[in-house]
């Protein structure tokens, strides 16, 4: 399994921060803007997780994770989705548990919690 996760986040700074985390762990990300480029990344490339904002314009966290989960190949239904978010996960119900995402990471997070996350799953 590849050690290469997807960091989908609208926010430059957030994807940025993220991606300079894993580096610093050993861990090789690719990071876009939005749900519909994210889909279009794993067309395209092999990726061991996603690490999905919730809140973003063109294709949201939610709708990008079912989409993952109902329109995609079977192998994507064993990828790790985790949802980031900077509200309480409970606002927005069991939505995000309906979507498909094995776990939520609320931000901020710390090194310590991104890196048992990855732990988990990879």
């Amino acid at each position: 399994m590849t050690k290469k996760i997807l960091i989908v986040d609208d926010i430059f700074s957030n994807r940025l921060l993220l991606s300079s985390t894993l580096e610093s762990i050993g861990i090789d990300s690719k990071t876009v803007e939005n749900g519909q480029k994210a889909i279009e990344s794993l067309q395209s490339d092999n990726f061991g997780m996603i690490l999905l904002d919730i809140e973003m314009p063109v294709m949201n966290g939610i709708e990008t994770a079912k989409y993952i989960r109902e329109e995609m190949t079977d192998e994507y239904n064993k990828l790790p989705i985790i949802a980031l978010t900077a509200h309480n996960p409970e606002e927005y119900g069991g939505r995000i548990n309906d979507a498909g995402f094995n776990e939520i990471l609320s931000k901020p997070y710390s090194v310590e919690k991104l890196g048992n996350i990855i732990e988990k799953y990879l």
